[in-house]
């Protein structure tokens, strides 16, 4: 085996990148790139700012049949899937809080919104052609993007070179696997839309684990002398069966199996057990030029989604409308010498929540439980200011202030009480340097305080229980990144250090049953060391016409500080559900002709699956590769066949592990070796 991970390692120098497929040499990619995250504007070269950045599209030869592998290339980021459609994601360790789904991480799509005022994203509600770009920040950005310790993603569309065109693509695969995607462009710079519409449905590797989601998606933009307006609407309707999770003798005995019955509860078939999920999404985005060095960008937006959870214990049904907006003042002065920037703004959510918990019976609700009423609302009041001095020193420093109030109302219990909790006063300084050593050579540093009040997920957890008594995380996060442009900007490497001291850390428990609660577990250490590097080459030689090859390696040094809970000392144990050590490579390699090849590589050590570090996910290897012929012709139709292979090794492996289970039921067994092939035509409008 051990051979046979070198040969693939080594062997990949010959193979493909996921996430970014430009055609343009390096030197002008990395030129090009706008960071967008906390109004920076700027080229990714002159940021203070970490960000890491991923190019998609329709057009591109990526592997559309998840997310998860694109995501996974970046250095401390990890996704995960439970079963097809119920998705985890972890920015340096803010999964020890998620059961499921994201929390504890900001979601922006077009600017607008993404995570609800209860602290929740529903992350699945994305296809592939809702974006063109996703942009990732590290760590508590509560600075400019209200509470938060775990992490930003911003969604854009828009970016990049404006083309009218239509794309229609279809794959299919193993476990009965479908994907549509199609979108047309139309307009001009000056006034353009963009329609797209996905399906995707599977029967998934494990029994019970069937998903489907229809996804339309709507985005338009106006453009004049002064002024920007951006219009977004995204629906999403989804369904997806949920397994369950199996314990070590199970899951190795056979890991296709959902759970079975057992403690009184029925099993995840009889159940039924599965989600019913629509989201609605819709927001408005002006842009004005107030004078030459006055800006403002608002936005105001509107969701709704609504859940039906078939659960093993339960059935829970939740209405979730919200609506809120947000807006930035910016004043710019630039002349030879400097460029400074100052920004103002404030960001507010209100959502009127309702969740009705009934007994399950044969996947239909039966007595009702718990009916509770949520109003949730948070306000963060922000202002930063940066400076660039000549072409060697950037500066930002920015603070917020937010304001987080809960009121849980449970109308089945008589007198009816209302519970409430307000999080409050909470600063959220940040401040970050770069210096241009040289040409070839930056050195970033940054210090931020993060702020996380527990979401209504968390307060209101699936035991029904009202945990108001929940502290909110804060901590202060410090990191160091050095960066370096070689081969004339055609190999980049960088190279990132951190330490984030975590304080009332909220951690996940769950308990016979499957339903989840929560704790607060003292303190939290976490260091971490994060190397990134990709190279890409044009016209190697005369067949060769482009050559990509990145590799990103993440090492967690994850620890409990002092964390005591009744006879339980866990003071010093590793944090569950990170893996110490992940390593990946994404290479391409394309043809004149137009025949192309790429590949992935992802390996994770252990990950301890409790507080008590007494059970663990064993390490694995995961090799995908894609075979593919684009036809190039100057005519405007571009025709791509491709057909492709995932976990090449046949590994058995856990992903989306459930930690602190009862009874041991920490594993959702990913699938084993599987395929798919497609076909993708695009018009282009000359």
């Amino acid at each position: 085996m051990k051979k046979t991970i070198l040969f693939v390692v080594l062997s990949l120098h010959l193979l493909f990148s996921h996430a970014q497929t430009e055609k343009a040499d390096t030197s002008k990619t990395l030129d090009s790139i706008i960071v967008q995250s906390f109004e920076l504007n700027k080229p990714a070269t002159f940021s203070a700012i970490p960000v890491s950045r991923l190019l998609v599209s329709i057009a591109d030869f990526s592997n559309k049949t998840s997310l998860v592998n694109g995501l996974n290339a970046v250095a401390g980021v990890r996704m995960e899937e439970r079963s097809p459609g119920s998705y985890r994601i972890n920015i340096r360790g803010s999964s020890l809080r998620s059961p499921f789904g994201v929390r504890n991480i900001k979601v922006y799509w077009n600017g607008i919104p993404v995570t609800d005022p209860g602290g929740n994203t529903y992350f699945n509600q994305f296809a592939w052609n809702n974006f063109s770009s996703i942009e990732i920040t590290k760590g508590p950005s509560g600075s400019m993007y209200g509470a938060g310790t775990g992490g930003l993603i911003l969604l854009n569309n828009f970016e990049g070179y404006w083309q009218p065109g239509a794309n229609l693509e279809y794959n299919t695969g193993s476990y009965n696997l479908h994907n549509i995607f199609t979108s047309a462009k139309f307009g001009n710079k000056d006034n353009r839309s963009y329609i797209s519409y996905a399906h995707t449905q599977t029967d998934g590797y494990r029994v019970q684990t069937n998903m489907r989601r229809d996804n339309f998606s709507w985005q338009t933009k106006w453009s004049k002398e002064k002024y920007e307006l951006t219009a977004s609407v995204l629906f999403t309707d989804m369904y997806y069966q949920t397994p369950g999770a199996l314990t070590l003798t199970e899951f190795s005995n056979n890991p296709k199996a959902a759970r079975p019955a057992g403690g009184g509860f029925p099993s995840a078939v009889n159940a039924k057990a599965a989600i019913f999920q629509k989201n609605f999404l819709a927001g408005i985005n002006n842009y004005f030029i107030i004078s030459p060095s006055i800006k403002n960008n608002t936005i105001i937006y509107g969701s709704y989604a609504q859940v039906k959870n078939s659960a093993i214990r339960n059935y829970e049904r939740r209405t979730e409308p919200s609506f809120g907006g947000r807006s930035v003042f910016s004043w710019r002065k630039s002349n030879p010498q400097s460029d400074w920037n100052i920004i103002a703004g404030a960001e507010f959510q209100q959502g009127y929540f309702n969740t009705q918990v009934s007994k399950n019976k044969n996947g239909n609700p039966d007595t009702l439980q718990t009916n509770d009423d949520i109003v949730t609302s948070n306000l963060s009041i922000f202002t930063q200011s940066s400076i660039d001095i000549g072409q060697s020193w950037s500066v930002i420093g920015g603070i917020s202030i937010t304001k987080t109030k809960l009121e849980l109302t449970r109308l089945s219990s008589y007198p009816v009480i209302a519970q409430s909790r307000t999080y409050r006063n909470e600063l959220a300084p940040r401040l970050s340097m770069m210096k241009k050593i040289n040409e070839n050579i930056h050195w970033l540093a940054a210090v931020s305080k993060g702020f996380s009040p527990p979401t209504v997920a968390e307060v209101l957890p699936s035991t029904g229980v009202i945990s108001t008594y929940l502290e909110a995380e804060r901590g202060w996060n410090y990191e160091t990144n050095f960066r370096f442009f070689l081969l004339k900007n055609r190999l980049k490497l960088e190279l990132t250090g951190f330490y984030f001291k975590l304080d009332e850390a909220l951690v996940q428990r769950r308990d016979a049953g499957g339903a989840d609660f929560f704790i607060n577990a003292g303190d939290t250490k976490q260091k971490g060391i994060e190397f990134h590097a990709d190279y890409s080459k044009n016209c190697f030689g005369n067949i060769i016409s482009k050559f990509n090859i990145r590799t990103d390696f993440t090492f967690n040094h994850f620890r409990y500080g002092y964390f005591v809970k009744g006879t339980d000392d866990f003071s010093g144990n590793k944090i569950p559900s990170v893996p110490s050590t992940v390593f990946t490579v994404l290479a391409d390699l394309y043809s004149y002709q137009g025949i192309y090849v790429n590949a992935n590589y992802y390996t994770a050590s252990s990950i301890y699956l409790n507080d008590a570090n007494t059970a663990k996910a064993e390490p694995y290897h995961l090799i995908g590769c894609q075979l593919g012929w684009k036809k190039r012709e100057k005519g405007p139709y571009r025709l791509n066949i491709y057909a492709g292979v995932d976990n090449l090794l046949d590994e058995t492996y856990s992903l989306g592990n459930d930690i602190n289970a009862a009874g041991g039921r920490y594993y959702n067994a990913a699938p084993k070796r599987n395929f798919y092939i497609g076909i993708a035509l695009q018009w282009l409008k000359k």
